[in-house]
């Protein structure tokens, strides 16, 4: 076991030389300055602490970067900012993808969407052995006697679950229109 009484220098030169036990020491250390920092800085506290984690990763596999004589907290507090700061123009790319992939939509695409989102919803209102038979028959297309030897129940079962399913959501899409 490292002893935490080392100090941040000794503890790297153990890490370099192959030791968890230093790195561990150094994380145990710094990993609460670092999520504190990143806490104030990202809106989600859980993007927070999966960005600290993220960070001690960078860390551990680029440590022979650090410079002889340099803190390792300051270190690891840029390796934090780089990447909130990556994580957050990321974060802007997508919502600018997804905005102007939802403007190029028209309206028959929209109402597609929109009965896909529907039709969903109905599947889930059914039971789960209507909706697995009602997803395998109607929804992949497969015959009634491979969907019930799949689903190991009798082929009249099958039957009545893909009847009963059917009615059901037609009943609920017709009232959602």
């Amino acid at each position: 076991m490292v002893q935490s009484s080392l100090s941040d220098h000794d503890l790297i030169v153990k890490a370099r030389s192959g030791s968890d036990a230093g790195f561990a020491a150094l994380v145990d250390r710094h990993q609460q300055a670092v999520r504190n920092f990143l806490r104030k800085i990202v809106p989600n506290s859980h993007e927070a602490d999966d960005l600290a984690q993220e960070t001690f990763l960078a860390a551990w596999s680029s440590l022979s970067k650090l410079e002889d004589g340099a803190k390792f907290q300051t270190w690891v507090m840029g390796i934090a900012w780089r990447k909130a700061k990556m994580t957050a123009r990321s974060a802007v790319r997508t919502r600018e993808r997804d905005h102007a992939w939802s403007e190029t939509q028209d309206g028959s695409q929209k109402g597609v969407n929109e009965l896909a989102l529907a039709l969903k919803q109905a599947l889930e209102q059914l039971s789960p052995d209507q909706r697995a038979a009602v997803a395998l028959c109607l929804g992949e297309g497969w015959s009634h006697g491979d969907a019930a030897k799949a689903l190991e129940i009798p082929l009249g079962t099958l039957k009545s679950h893909v009847n009963r399913g059917r009615a059901k959501l037609m009943e609920i899409l017709e009232d959602a229109r």
